[in-house]
């Protein structure tokens, strides 16, 4: 069901996930084709504010804050197992895996190494602020807008 603080929830998501895409393309290996990165990041930010956070709203000034840290860890989550499996495909047209269980595996091993990249202060300053921002407006739009 549409809502108000969905439909926050999710733009707030989106944003962050853009601001956080565009860091680590900033961050980055120069010249380094980034294709549909920061278009799949700003999708699942989208979606995820609008499953996890938009339903969770009404709780409260504590939950909101919750809520926007659980929605960014989910948006983070996700976001890196899709880049995972993004790259691992990649690399399975080209015959780097002796089987299927090892591109399983590699999947993992790769989203690990992309989570190294959002260990930087702005980054991680930014992912905190955002999920701060996300949670309580998405709690004041579900106070406002009922």
């Amino acid at each position: 069901m549409p809502s108000a603080p969905r439909l926050v929830s999710a733009l707030c998501l989106l944003v962050v996930a853009f601001l956080v895409s565009s860091m680590i393309i900033n961050n980055g290996e120069e010249g380094k084709d980034y294709g549909w990165f920061t278009y799949a990041n700003m999708l699942i930010g989208f979606l995820v504010g609008w499953k996890v956070m938009g339903k969770r709203v009404g709780r409260g000034w504590t939950s909101a804050v919750n809520n926007g840290l659980t929605g960014m860890a989910a948006t983070v989550f996700w976001c890196l197992f899709a880049q995972g499996c993004n790259e691992m495909f990649r690399l399975a047209m080209r015959h780097r895996y002796d089987g299927p269980f090892e591109a399983l595996i590699s999947i993992f091993e790769i989203s690990v190494e992309y989570s190294k990249l959002l260990l930087t202060p702005e980054i991680l300053w930014t992912l905190a602020i955002g999920a701060l921002i996300a949670g309580l407006a998405a709690e004041e739009a579900g106070r406002r807008w009922r």
